[in-house]
């Protein structure tokens, strides 16, 4: 069974680079066309942590002030 499995990576390899070689120009092609994609996902990605970020902050900082002011009532 595993040899089957090391057979098949071992022709998917061989494909891929032969895959490659032939369709090089239209490979490129497409990483060019997947990196204004990754950019905009990125982007996504950080604006939503960083919103997140922000709102965490804020939270802990009310949570503070509701602890400072409920030790000073107790005072």
């Amino acid at each position: 069974m595993i040899m089957w499995i090391i057979l098949g990576g071992v022709v998917a390899i061989v494909l891929g680079v032969l895959g490659l070689i032939k369709w090089w120009l239209l490979f490129i092609k497409a990483l060019a066309a997947l990196v204004p994609f990754v950019l905009v996902v990125g982007g996504i990605f950080a604006f939503i942590i960083g919103v997140s970020s922000v709102k965490e902050r804020a939270e802990e900082k009310r949570e503070e002030a509701v602890e400072q002011s409920s030790e000073n009532d107790k005072s």
